[in-house]
């Protein structure tokens, strides 16, 4: 039934103009920011040590991030719109020659983004570019949910892995294959992540991305997606990382994700608005860690 309802919510929104689309995730950005007083308070409540900002200034931003967030979701349901042809009129793309240069080394490419932007959307920058992209995603609680996602990303020739299955060995495979990897590296890493100061505190924090790019000798791309002041999208392709090798790997490992780190964290200062501030990032405290070096 849900899948049913948000596939044809999905039709009757691609019949609409784009800026009435925008208009219509402003005012569900509004009504999210008064109902959701659970997440809305987690927000502000994470949001003002890590910029420093006071509680007044922390609701103003919340309340633009969750407009953001609205127009995010109504951008997902109008994803299949996207094509090749029309694909410059929603997204300009900065350096887009830098992932063209990455692909061209054979090695795949791992993408480093986060929770910024419409960053369903940052796949098609490169999909319907003619690049191969997939990406390892999380399952939503509600089955049908997560058959809505994958079958709105297929509209943009995404292959998504989840996590669960056997995401690990599929990902391996994309990047033999010389396909793009996107991996979301600002959520909770768990025990077993790096932890590592973000945004003025210590957060577990993924080593996917940098085990990939050694396992597999692959180019590390940041790559993050922002919304323009007229509400259409703007790539933006950092200059490659690479794993370097010097002798003691889980060393290697944490300084590569540490300076992954540092890139999202600059993102999101510039970009307050575009972060998803209410997701528990900060979930696994460090008395959790596994032994080892994965801490500073």
């Amino acid at each position: 039934m849900l899948y049913n309802t948000l596939m044809l919510l999905s039709r009757l929104i691609r019949l609409l103009p784009y800026d009435f689309v925008l208009w219509i995730g402003k005012i569900f950005g509004h009504l999210y920011y008064l109902l959701i007083k659970k997440q809305r308070n987690r927000a502000i409540q994470q949001m003002m040590p890590a910029l420093g900002v006071s509680e007044d200034e922390a609701k103003k931003i919340v309340r633009k991030s969750f407009i953001n967030l609205a127009r995010n979701v109504f951008d997902i349901l109008y994803m299949p719109n996207l094509n090749e042809k029309n694909l410059g009129e929603y997204i300009e793309i900065d350096h887009l020659e830098r992932m063209r240069d990455a692909l061209a080394e054979g090695h795949g490419v791992v993408v480093l983004t986060g929770h910024i932007g419409t960053w369903e959307w940052l796949s098609a920058a490169f999909s319907l570019n003619g690049m191969p992209v997939t990406a390892i995603a999380k399952l939503q609680p509600n089955q049908e949910y997560s058959r809505v996602l994958d079958d709105l990303r297929a509209t943009i020739h995404v292959e998504i892995f989840n996590r669960g299955t056997s995401e690990l060995l599929a990902a391996g495979r994309a990047l033999k294959a010389g396909k793009i990897l996107g991996f979301l590296a600002d959520q909770d890493g768990g025990p077993g992540g790096a932890f590592i100061n973000f945004l003025g505190k210590t957060a577990s924090t993924p080593l996917g991305p940098a085990v990939f790019a050694k396992k597999f000798h692959a180019p590390i791309l940041p790559a993050f997606i922002l919304r323009r002041e007229d509400g259409r999208h703007r790539v933006v392709i950092g200059e490659v990382l690479r794993y370097e090798d010097h002798g003691d790997s889980e060393k290697d490992l944490f300084d590569l994700t540490e300076q992954m780190t540092r890139i999202i964290e600059k993102i999101i200062r510039e970009n307050p608005t575009q972060w998803l501030w209410f997701q528990k990032r900060w979930n696994t405290p460090i008395e959790m860690a596994k032994t080892g070096k994965h801490h500073k």
